[in-house]
């Protein structure tokens, strides 16, 4: 199977952990676009959920394919999150914000009762870093933001680039409007107590380190898509 396919075969697994009439988080990014595509093949044979988009980009895709989205607002209790992941380990602590929207994914998983986390075996890894850690800041004293974040790296004996994500026509931004600084770290021995001192600096809105968060992860690989559990 290439690439795609076993996204699809992740997101095909996921599915079938979601019931009729369902209030449903729908995750955001590549595999997760697969999973609305498969979701909304059931939605058109009469299948029934209630959907909540993290991000805009997802709430496009689902409009597009007819698949029925209410606000947070409307539904702030969810039954079920299924989303991707940038990285997993083998505690079920993901890195996700590689698309951007981790402010809204991180905000509709802690919404959920459960959440599923669908990925090829390409982002299961021994220890989080390998992929630069998304820190979601506000506008105002970017600078200064960064450097707290520079600092509480180094007291954690973190190192390497934390640049701010650009593209073409400059900073980019989130729907929440915000910048992100990338954090290349390489190795993140110790994921709590980043997440806890990224927490507590004043110009981080959110970081992607969704810790105690996921109850399963899929992960599809030539052998086909495995499910690993939370260890409670």
């Amino acid at each position: 199977m290439d690439a795609r396919q076993l996204k699809i075969a992740a997101a095909q697994a996921a599915l079938e952990h979601v019931e009729d009439g369902m209030r449903l988080g729908i995750g955001t990014g590549s595999t997760a676009d697969e999973f609305v595509r498969l979701l909304a093949e059931k939605v058109a044979d009469g299948f029934k959920i209630q959907g909540v988009p993290t991000s805009e980009r997802t709430a496009r895709l689902c409009m597009e394919l007819g698949v029925p989205l209410y606000s947070l607002d409307d539904l702030p209790e969810l039954d079920l999150t299924i989303d991707g992941a940038d990285e997993v380990d083998g505690a079920l602590r993901l890195i996700k914000g590689g698309g951007g929207a981790l402010l809204r994914e991180k905000i509709v998983a802690s919404a959920s009762s459960r959440m599923i986390v669908i990925a090829d075996e390409s982002k299961l890894v021994d220890m989080l870093g390998r992929f630069p850690l998304p820190i979601e800041v506000a506008q105002f004293g970017v600078a200064a933001t960064r450097i707290a974040v520079e600092r509480l790296a180094s007291r954690l004996g973190l190192s390497g680039e934390i640049a701010l994500r650009l593209e073409k026509d400059g900073a980019y931004l989130t729907d929440g409007n915000h910048f992100i600084l990338d954090a290349s770290f390489g190795r993140i021995p110790d994921a709590e107590a980043l997440a806890n001192g990224l927490a507590a600096i004043a110009g981080v809105v959110e970081h992607g380190l969704f810790l105690n968060m996921a109850n399963a992860a899929i992960i599809a690989s030539q052998n086909g898509a495995r499910t690993l559990l939370a260890q409670n």
